[in-house]
């Protein structure tokens, strides 16, 4: 289950009360820097964007690749560790507006986590450390440390324990040749 707080509203869908929740000027500035760091080559000055004008927080020697799109409304409730790569084209939202309430979620990517190309991460999704999730999944629950999911919907395909045991036994293998 995500971990996200919920409020109702009364009136018209959740999308008519935007700048209740939102200032206006805010998404206008949150806006201009997402598109300007979408199109940046340079990842260290994407980083500092994020870091500086969107108060994200990014440990370092993490990479978003080209096309990635951050949550325009609350990028600050986003936090992505060391050492991780986010995929071409993925979106991570940390809010969902719906018809008779809308959703904050704090998303949490570890350290040293693969996020592939074409993901959607849903608001309130915790990734573990050492994760992989594969190009094209909707993470719409948290990931454990070290497992490997995927597809939509994700499922799991590999825990930590089973990827460990790949790993040597593809050691083993190759060792022998």
């Amino acid at each position: 289950m995500r971990n996200t707080e919920r409020y109702r509203v009364n009136g018209g869908n959740s999308l008519w009360h935007i700048y209740k929740t939102v200032p206006f000027l805010k998404v206008v500035k949150n806006f201009i820097i997402i598109q300007v760091a979408r199109y940046m080559p340079f990842l260290q000055m994407k980083n500092w964007l994020y870091r500086t004008f969107l108060r994200v927080k990014v440990g370092d020697e993490t990479a978003f690749a080209l096309m990635v799109m951050l949550d325009i409304m609350f990028p600050e409730r986003i936090s992505v560790g060391r050492n991780s790569v986010i995929g071409y084209n993925t979106t991570i939202l940390a809010h969902e507006y719906l018809i008779k309430e809308y959703r904050l979620g704090d998303v949490k990517i570890g350290d040293g986590v693969m996020i592939g190309a074409n993901t959607t991460i849903l608001p309130g999704v915790h990734i573990g450390d050492g994760a992989i999730v594969s190009a094209g999944t909707l993470v719409h629950q948290d990931v454990s440390a070290g497992s490997f999911v995927g597809g939509n919907p994700m499922k799991l395909i590999y825990t930590k324990e089973e990827m460990e045991e790949r790993a040597r036994h593809d050691q083993f293998f190759k060792d022998e040749v």
